[in-house]
C-alpha cells in the first residue's frame, strides 16, 4: 500500500498499557506501518493545531471520559479536549475529510452533531451482533458483509438517536446508532473495530472501577470475551484505511 500522507490518531487513554495496546490494534488490522502514521496521545495536552492536508485520514480512539456528565463534574482537560473536538470535528466536516471514530469518538462527532447523549443505550463490556441497515449494506466500506456481524464494544453513553443529515449503516438491539456516517467520508462505530479479546481483557483489568461494570464482575467478562472472533469489524478498519490511502 503506497501511503504518501501520513494517518493520524488521536488517542485519550490515560493509562500507557492500554493506550499502546489499542494504538498497536490500530496497526494491525489497519494494515499501517509505524511510519505512516502520526500518533498523538491529546489526553493531558489536548488537540495542538492541525493542518488536515498533512494527513490522508483521522482515526480517533476510546476512553474513560463520559461526554454526558455535567459540565461542573468534568476536569479542566475533558473540557478542553471536548472544545478542540469541536473545533476540528467543524473542519472535518465541513470539508468531508475521511474520518474514523470509535466508541469515544463516535460520541464526540455524535455530541458535535447536538444529538443527545446519554446513558440510555449503554451496554456491557464484551461482545454482541450487529445489524446492517438498508444503506449499510450499500456503503462501500461495509459492501458484501453478512446482514449481521459479531463486534467487542463496551459503553456507558451512547447517541440516542442518529444525528441530523447522518445516515445509519448499522444498529443493535441494544444501542441503535452503531454506526453512522456524515457526507461521504466522516464514519463514527459505538463498537471498537480495532477490537480484539487481547486488548479487551486488557481494558477489563484497566477499567473494572470506571463503572462499566461491577469490579467482582471483571473475571466473568473476562472469560467471556476469550477467544472473541470480530473479523468483519477488523475488515471495517481495514477497508478504510485502503480506501483513503494517499
Amino acid at each position: 500500500m503506497n501511503i504518501t500522507k501520513p494517518f493520524l490518531v488521536l488517542q485519550l487513554r490515560p493509562e500507557d498499557d492500554t493506550s499502546d495496546n489499542e494504538f498497536q490494534a490500530i496497526l494491525k488490522y489497519g494494515g499501517l506501518a509505524e511510519q505512516n502514521v502520526c500518533r498523538m496521545r491529546i489526553e493531558k495536552t489536548g488537540i495542538p493545531d492541525l493542518n488536515l492536508d498533512d494527513y490522508s485520514a483521522v482515526i480517533v480512539g476510546g476512553s474513560p471520559f463520559d461526554i454526558s456528565m455535567p459540565r461542573d463534574a468534568k476536569s479542566a482537560i475533558q473540557i478542553k479536549i471536548e472544545h478542540d473536538f469541536d473545533v476540528l470535528l467543524s473542519e472535518i466536516v465541513t470539508q468531508d475529510f475521511p474520518f474514523l471514530g470509535a466508541c469515544s469518538g463516535n460520541g464526540l462527532l455524535g455530541a458535535y452533531l447536538d444529538t443527545p447523549i446519554s446513558s440510555r443505550y449503554a451496554e456491557a463490556v464484551g461482545g454482541a451482533v450487529i445489524s446492517l441497515t438498508s444503506a449499510g449494506k450499500n456503503d462501500v466500506l461495509l459492501s458484501g458483509f453478512p446482514d449481521q456481524i459479531s463486534v467487542l464494544l463496551g459503553h456507558k453513553e451512547a447517541c440516542d438517536s442518529t444525528p441530523a443529515g447522518a445516515t445509519l449503516l448499522m444498529t443493535g438491539a441494544d444501542c441503535p446508532v452503531q454506526m453512522f456516517r456524515v457526507g461521504s467520508n466522516v464514519y463514527a462505530t459505538q463498537f471498537h473495530p480495532e477490537g480484539d479479546s487481547e486488548g479487551f481483557i486488557l481494558r477489563i483489568q484497566a477499567y473494572k472501577h470506571h463503572g462499566y461494570f461491577k469490579p467482582e464482575q471483571a473475571q466473568q467478562l473476562i472469560d467471556a470475551v476469550s477467544g472473541q472472533r470480530t473479523p468483519y469489524a477488523q475488515e471495517l478498519l481495514k477497508r478504510f484505511v485502503e480506501r483513503y490511502a494517499q
